[in-house]
Order: C-alpha cells, then sequence, then structure tokens
C-alpha cells in the first residue's frame, strides 16, 4: 500500500507540498488550512517539519518554496499512488463485469462471492457477508471462465513477499560462485521467477530453471505481489539496489538471499 495512505501525517504533508507547489512562493498558511479543511497552528507544525526535513525552503513570511528533494518526494508518492489505484481498480467495486473462474457449476443469475487463490480471481457459490459479492451474468461449468456483475464489497488479499536471490557479479565469480543447492531451496518457495543479469540467468540454467520472466521484472514482481504471489527474483548483485528501491516504492515486503558460495544469507 502507498504510504501516505498508512499515515495521516505523510498525506498531510503531501497535501501541503502539492499546494505550496501550485502556488509557491506566494501562499499563506491560512489558505492551505482552508483548502485541507486543518487548523492553521496545524499546517505551521506541518511547515516546520517540512523546513527540518530539507523537503520545503522558507523565503520569508508567506514566501515557500519546494526543494529538489521534495519534488523527488512528491513524485516517489504519486508514482505509489498510481500503483495502488491501479491494484485497487481490480478488487473494488464500480466494475460493471469481471471475469472469474468458476469454483463449481455455477447457473446464470447466481449470487457468488469472489476470491482470489494463486493470483487468480474465483467465483464461489458459497456466498458470505464480508469480502466480495456479485452475480453471475451466465452459466458455467466448474473451471470455466464466468462473467460476474453488480460486484460489490472488497476481496480480501494478502499481498506476497518478494525475495530476491543475490547472485555474485562476474567479478566475483558469477554463477560459478553461486550457491546452487541454496538456490533450489528459493525455488522451491517461489510462484514465479524472473532473473536481471545474465549472471542470474546462467545460475537458473545450471539448475535446468528456466524464468519465468526476463523482461519487465520488477514491476512483474510488484504485480505478483500484489495479487498475493510469492515471487523469487535471481538477480545479479549490481542490479539489487534498483530493485530495493523500487519495491520500497511500493513500500512491499521483501528478503535478500546471498547466493554467494560461503556467505552468510541475509535476510530484510
Amino acid at each position: 500500500m502507498a504510504q501516505i495512505l498508512q499515515s495521516k501525517n505523510l498525506a498531510t504533508k503531501f497535501q501541503i507540498l502539492l499546494e505550496i507547489a501550485a502556488n509557491q512562493p506566494n501562499i499563506q498558511q491560512k489558505d492551505i488550512a482552508e483548502k485541507l479543511n486543518v487548523t492553521s497552528q496545524a499546517v505551521s507544525e506541518y511547515v516546520k517539519e517540512l523546513i527540518k526535513g530539507g523537503w520545503l525552503s522558507s523565503q520569508g513570511r508567506s514566501r515557500y518554496k519546494v526543494t529538489r528533494e521534495g519534488v523527488d518526494w512528491i513524485l516517489r508518492m504519486a508514482r505509489q499512488l498510481q500503483s495502488y489505484s491501479s491494484f485497487v481498480s481490480r478488487v473494488v467495486s464500480d466494475i460493471s463485469t469481471s471475469t472469474a473462474i468458476a469454483d463449481g457449476d455455477l447457473s446464470g443469475g447466481q449470487a457468488v462471492s469472489l476470491y482470489m487463490k494463486d493470483g487468480l480471481l474465483f467465483a464461489s457459490d458459497i456466498v458470505s457477508d464480508e469480502g466480495a459479492r456479485g452475480v453471475t451474468v451466465s452459466e458455467a461449468k466448474k473451471g470455466g471462465d464466468v462473467g460476474v456483475s453488480k460486484v460489490e464489497g472488497v476481496i480480501k488479499l494478502k499481498t506476497g513477499r518478494i525475495t530476491i536471490g543475490k547472485v555474485p557479479n562476474v567479478q566475483a565469480g558469477g554463477a560459478r560462485n553461486t550457491d546452487l543447492i541454496r538456490l533450489k531451496g528459493e525455488l522451491d518457495k517461489a510462484k514465479l521467477v524472473g532473473a536481471i543479469g545474465v549472471e542470474a540467468l546462467v545460475a537458473l540454467k545450471q539448475v535446468t530453471i528456466k524464468p519465468d520472466y526476463i523482461y519487465g521484472v520488477r514491476e512483474a514482481a510488484i504485480e505478483a505481489a500484489y495479487c498475493g504471489l510469492p515471487f523469487l527474483v535471481v538477480c545479479a548483485e549490481d542490479g539489487v539496489s534498483t530493485l530495493v528501491q523500487r519495491l520500497e516504492e511500493e513500500n512491499l515486503d521483501y528478503r535478500i538471499v546471498d547466493l554467494m558460495k560461503d556467505r552468510e544469507s541475509i535476510n530484510m
């Protein structure tokens, strides 16, 4: 979930920075307070925190400017919101017709509940007051696709964990210096596997595994995690920092496993 949706403090700071960015450098704190429906005192305290944090600079009375660090933070939060919005659109109501897999024989016009399993949407004839519900638009046999309309409620879904299997760069031995036994152990836990870097591809080849993804691996891992699937990214060491930064932008749970031989595993 986006960080600013988990913290009222961050959400308010985000809104204040946007208001200042849209009207800088001249803007009154009372105008911000009225726009956000908070007190002027609260805005004053937030502004002090933003200045102290380096996201905002004061250029005199009622003159503020969002710093480069503040702009970067706004953009990072905006990307998180955009990604989470895409996720929400898949699981919340407001959908005219959603397609699911029938987990039993269903008739047209039948009330069903919706749930996620292995990253896929299923429709069940066992309906409860909790979670998401809808009505089938046609009959379907078990395992078939079925349209579901009048969807309401939220699908219960726990995000999946992403594991990063760090393979040494070629200068440090690459695939030749990869602990293949430990790699196999991580592969057994994953639903999907992606590879970043030639060293990672060769290491997987040595254990006769063809990765599910070799392009767009970062975004595929994020999408899978939002669908509740555990994802293993086998990644050359020099690509780990970029991957971690992207996962932290999405506020996703991840762990790093060092696959270099005779080096301790690192968990985060």
